[in-house]
């Protein structure tokens, strides 16, 4: 069967700056990072331009001579020949994305995970299992990282304080990446991709497997509103839509962040569903 992609921008007419695309043999999901109002990047382009941009390139880079981890290098070296010229690469706020991708190769299920997007394996028998690369988790004991996230965490959403706090934290954040001991994501530097989580399982022990911006996993993960067998069950029966539309509800029913603290009241939200039938 084919991948169902899904991709809805967090508001409506504003630029959505997740990205998906797939062939028959993969699929892939890119988050590209929002920069804070007001906060510079040296780069002209923009997220959305750098996950679409990146996202395609990596996508054509992936071949069955070439692991899923030298596809992605290749594409970020690419992506960033082609704005070297005309952006500072070397700022702190240039482009950058998390990366999830899926591919079969004889009869094996690949998958990579780079950043804070989720692979969803929805196994036969034994039932799901999401990867997600925690690494951004693990900085919050950062003191400069802990101060910021709290002083967001404390003020309602959309808020002009509420704002100035989230610039601060994505300065706090970007000390950490790519970084050894931080986070790592695609951006500038190809070397990155070697630092992605990879696995790979037999197709014939799937049902299914999805990749999810968190925009979209948020509804598991940081809601807590649907475990990931919930999930995966919804997928099975309803598809991508149907994830993101409960998303959006549960985003809506708490728009000023004061149940859920968060950076960003709706977010991007993006799912790639490969339903591969029964065992």
């Amino acid at each position: 069967m084919e991948p169902r992609l899904v991709t809805e921008a967090a508001e409506p007419g504003q630029p959505n700056e997740d990205f998906t695309a797939a062939t028959t043999d993969a699929m892939v999901v890119l988050d590209g990072a929002t920069t804070p109002a007001g906060q510079p990047t040296g780069c002209r382009h923009g997220a959305a331009w750098y996950a679409r941009t990146l996202g395609s390139l990596f996508l054509a880079a992936i071949s069955p001579s070439h692991p899923l981890t030298g596809a992605l290098a290749e594409a970020i070296d690419n992506v960033t020949t082609l704005h070297r010229g005309t952006c500072d690469l070397s700022h702190p706020g240039t482009p950058s994305a998390t990366v999830a991708a899926a591919r079969i190769q004889a009869g094996v299920m690949e998958h990579l995970v780079l950043g804070d997007c989720t692979v969803l394996l929805d196994r036969h028998r034994v039932g799901p299992l999401a990867v997600s690369d925690d690494r951004l988790g693990t900085i919050v004991q950062d003191k400069s990282v802990q101060g910021a996230r709290a002083a967001l965490h404390a003020l309602p959403a959309g808020s002009p304080e509420h704002s100035g706090a989230y610039r601060e934290l994505a300065e706090a954040l970007a000390a950490h990446r790519n970084r050894p001991g931080g986070f790592w994501v695609a951006s500038t530097d190809p070397r990155a991709a070697a630092e992605a989580l990879t696995g790979t399982i037999p197709v014939s022990e799937l049902s299914a497997v999805a990749l999810l911006s968190d925009g979209a996993a948020r509804l598991a993960d940081r809601f807590g509103l649907a475990g990931w067998p919930i999930i995966a069950a919804l997928l099975a029966a309803h598809g991508p839509a149907e994830v993101i539309r409960r998303t959006r509800a549960a985003e809506d029913s708490d728009p000023d962040g004061s149940r859920w603290p968060r950076a960003k009241p709706h977010d991007d939200a993006t799912v790639a569903y490969w339903p591969l039938g029964p065992p």
